[in-house]
């Protein structure tokens, strides 16, 4: 069983996330961290606990992590008034109010001792801005070493979706994805928006999760219906009323890894410029002098990641 930590900005897409890290038998979800990000930190944090209650995984921990990004005290700032980020989220899920609590203990504590004291490999999937991942490390450098493998939702190279040259997740705070990128951590698997736009889900696999009749597909259909909802009005996909459901991508890796397909390049994130803050620079053609790999994911099945959803959200679970 593999062991893992989630740190989300739960979200209509952490939400399937946690239900897939959550309740596939080949995982064991040691915690789930929060952020700010898809909404302020106490939304996110209510939002996962509502989902671990929802499919009765209550006793999972979640610990509350940063309020603000790791150095940029202007975010969030003024978006458009057709912002995706905003319309396809929310402040709430639409998911029973959470009857479980928080950790007393914050993400980045909770992140230093876990690792320290660790005896198993834990697989560390940040799917949000990595603000907790970057302070955690700059508190306890020794982090880097004991993090055997990042799988990070985030970036783009052909795709922006907050801006032309930007994904959400790295914009958010770039500084901190500077810190986690140029850190020297051994491994660490990239999926961008170029692999989870090639995962969409549709209205007909909505209904396919809704007659499972389990309170996880209930819960799946509910967010991505919502997310294709939004996404038909703003931001149209290639297939007709579809959305990527970007950060469960990462978790389904972990189960199945041929659901994306990699290529390793260097990357590095940009922090200063004034129409590219916030790009993940993918040195496909090895143009820079930087040395460190990336797995980078350019590709996904979503035919085996919809089907591995759907065989997981659809076990009786006890």
């Amino acid at each position: 069983m593999k062991k893992l930590i989630l740190d989300v900005d739960t979200g209509t897409d952490d939400a399937v996330a946690v239900m897939l890290a959550a309740l596939h038998p080949d995982l064991d979800l040691v915690g789930v961290t929060t952020v700010n990000g898809n909404a302020e930190v106490q939304y996110c944090t209510e939002n996962t606990l509502r989902v671990l209650d929802v499919i009765g995984r209550s006793t999972i921990p979640v610990f509350e992590g940063l309020a603000k990004p790791f150095a940029r005290p202007d975010f969030p700032v003024p978006r458009r008034k057709d912002d995706l980020t905003d319309k396809i989220h929310g402040k709430y899920l639409d998911l029973p109010p959470a009857t479980s609590r928080k950790q007393e203990a914050g993400a980045v504590e909770f992140l230093i001792e876990t690792y320290r004291d660790a005896t198993d490999p834990i697989t560390l999937v940040p799917v949000a801005p990595l603000s907790n991942i970057a302070a955690a490390i700059t508190l306890h450098p020794k982090l880097v070493e004991m993090i055997p493998h990042l799988v990070i939702m985030g970036g783009g190279h052909l795709h922006g979706n907050v801006t032309p040259s930007a994904e959400f997740n790295i914009w958010a705070d770039p500084e901190a994805a500077n810190v986690v990128f140029s850190a020297g951590f051994e491994r660490i698997t990239l999926v961008p928006l170029d692999a989870t736009h090639k995962a969409l889900v549709t209205r007909d696999d909505c209904a396919a999760f809704r007659a499972l009749g389990t309170p996880a597909g209930d819960a799946t259909a509910t967010v991505v219906e919502h997310r294709i909802g939004v996404h038909d009005k703003i931001q149209r996909m290639e297939i007709a009323h579809s959305a990527p459901v970007h950060d469960a991508l990462c978790v389904a890796h972990l189960i199945q890894p041929d659901v994306i397909t990699t290529e390793p390049h260097p990357v590095a994130i940009e922090t200063q410029g004034a129409l590219t803050v916030g790009r993940t620079v993918i040195d496909v053609r090895r143009r820079g002098t930087d040395a460190r790999l990336v797995n980078v994911a350019f590709d996904a099945d979503a035919r085996s990641f919809v089907d591995l959803m759907l065989n997981t959200f659809g076990q009786k679970h006890g």
